[in-house]
Order: structure tokens, then C-alpha cells, then sequence
């Protein structure tokens, strides 16, 4: 278990975290929602050891020799060098084998081309994201810390790095701590969410029941939405392609059932949850 108990920090301008409290356990992901400037890069650099909070402690019990890796902002990469040269030169920097076998199999683990020499300069955002990765996995560790890892990626890149973070947690069984202040995103492959807001931990909660319990909106693509009786008691805002109903999550099956009844033909239903609702409505 990694645990963060009771962190408080302050600087000049002012206080960044406030008797925050976060616990990872192996083989599981939590997402940290937050605005930028909520205090999630400070959290991020006390849980990995970079500074020391002013109150409150960090403490890890762990079975693997590395404890904790992380990418803290973005990937600090050697962009004239590529993806093997970078490799190679971070795992002589922790003391770890740098032979080619070693190299390839830990840009096969993130999805990497092995046989690729140009500069990672020329990498996509997400291969830069993989790599970074690659290096914070390089030593075995038992936790592993992103920050706003899904930032300038399109959706299928979000989508392949998704399928990587849980390959890592649920195969190798690593805990892994997500940041953003993007909520599709987390709440796609989360086991656990934690909300900070202005330095404060103001909600927390497993994913799916922060969403059953604070859901109010859903859009609803279907043939014919528009003609569909079930959605008339649900102040119904008509899109292009969509209708937007405010419905209590314990009520959708319902309206969706009903509209089968009526020979609605359903084809996308998405719930609307907002970071401020979070915020606004703290279970913690």
C-alpha cells in the first residue's frame, strides 16, 4: 500500500495542499481529479519523494526492489536521441542492463516499434507518452504515478493508452495513480477516484458509485428521439443527433425500456457528469 496521510504544503504564494490523504493498493487504478492549480503535480511530487510536505507523511509497503515510478508533467526524453538510445541510457543511470534484449523488451511492453532509429523528436505525443512510461517501468516498480498523461492526445491515442495502463495494473500488478481535469478520460479506466479542489480533497469514492450518485444528465442517441413520448417528463433538449434528458441515474433503465417499448431504437446512451459537479457535491 502507498499512503499519504494528513499532507499539507505551502509556499510563498500561497498553500497548495491542505492535510490531503490518498491510499494506492497494487493492482488497482485511481484517478486524481482536479482543475490546473488544484495541487495535483505537488501531491504528485510528494508521493514520489521529490519534496517533502511541510505536515503529514508518505509511507510504502512494498515487495519490489523499485518502489514508485513516474512521469511528472511530461516525459523528460532526450528528443535527439531515439526510443533504444533512451532507454539504454536511463537504465545505466539506475544501474539496470542496457543490453538490446533488455531495450527491446521494454518498448514491446508499452507498444513501441523495436526496430525504429529516428529521433523521438519525431514521435507522436502518445509514443512520447509510451516511452516516458517505458522508462518509469524500467526497474519493476510496484507503484506508478502519471501526471495528466491523456494531455494533447487524440481519442484513439487516449483509447491505446488506456488498454496499456490496465494491461500494467491488472498483468503486472502494478498501482497506478492517474491525474487530469479531464473526467471521460479517468472515468474509462478507474477503479477508484479522488477530487482535490483548491489544494483540498473534497470528494472521493469508487468510480461507479461517484457516478450513480451524482449523475443527473444523460444523451440519448436514438432513431426517431425526437417523437418519443418516455423523454417528455424529463426536460428533453434536442440536439443534432441527440436528445440531453436530466434523469436521476436509478431512473435511466426505465426511460430506456420504455422507449424500446415504443420501437425507439437506441443507439448510444452517455452520462453527463462534470468535474464541478464533483466538486459542488462532496461525499467526503
Amino acid at each position: 500500500m502507498l499512503l499519504g496521510e494528513k499532507l499539507s504544503k505551502t509556499y510563498p504564494s500561497g498553500k497548495v495542499l491542505d492535510n490531503v490523504t490518498i491510499q494506492i493498493a497494487p493492482g488497482q487504478i485511481y484517478g486524481l481529479l482536479g482543475r490546473n492549480g488544484a495541487g495535483k503535480s505537488t501531491l504528485f511530487k510528494i508521493l514520489c519523494g521529490l519534496i517533502k510536505p511541510d505536515t503529514g507523511k508518505v509511507s510504502m509497503h512494498v515487495a519490489r526492489a523499485k518502489p514508485i515510478g513516474a512521469i511528472i508533467e511530461k516525459p523528460g526524453l532526450y528528443p535527439y536521441l531515439s526510443a533504444a538510445d533512451n532507454l539504454r541510457i536511463f537504465a545505466g543511470i539506475q544501474g539496470l542492463p542496457k543490453d538490446k534484449a533488455n531495450i527491446v523488451q521494454h518498448l514491446i511492453k508499452v507498444g513501441l516499434p523495436v526496430d525504429r532509429n529516428d529521433p523521438v523528436r519525431n514521435f507522436s505525443m502518445g509514443m512520447k507518452q509510451r516511452l516516458g512510461i517505458a522508462i518509469a517501468l524500467l526497474n519493476n516498480p510496484e507503484y506508478l504515478v502519471l501526471d495528466e498523461p491523456f494531455n494533447g492526445l487524440d481519442p484513439i491515442g487516449v483509447a491505446s493508452l488506456i488498454q496499456l495502463i490496465q494491461q500494467l495494473a491488472f498483468t503486472d500488478h502494478i498501482g497506478i495513480l492517474l491525474s487530469s481535469h479531464l473526467m471521460v478520460e479517468l472515468t474509462k479506466c478507474c477503479h477508484f477516484l479522488y477530487v482535490i479542489d483548491e489544494g483540498k480533497m473534497v470528494n472521493a469514492g469508487f468510480t461507479n458509485q461517484l457516478i450513480q450518485d451524482h449523475i443527473q444528465r444523460f444523451s440519448i442517441a436514438a432513431d426517431n428521439i425526437t417523437t418519443a413520448r418516455a423523454i417528455r417528463n424529463y426536460q428533453p433538449v434536442m440536439g443534432m443527433n441527440d436528445v440531453k434528458i436530466t434523469c436521476p441515474a436509478s431512473q435511466i433503465a426505465n426511460v430506456l425500456q420504455a422507449l424500446i417499448t415504443e420501437g425507439i431504437r437506441v443507439t448510444a446512451c452517455t452520462p453527463e457528469l462534470t468535474l464541478e459537479q464533483l466538486i459542488k457535491q462532496p461525499t467526503i
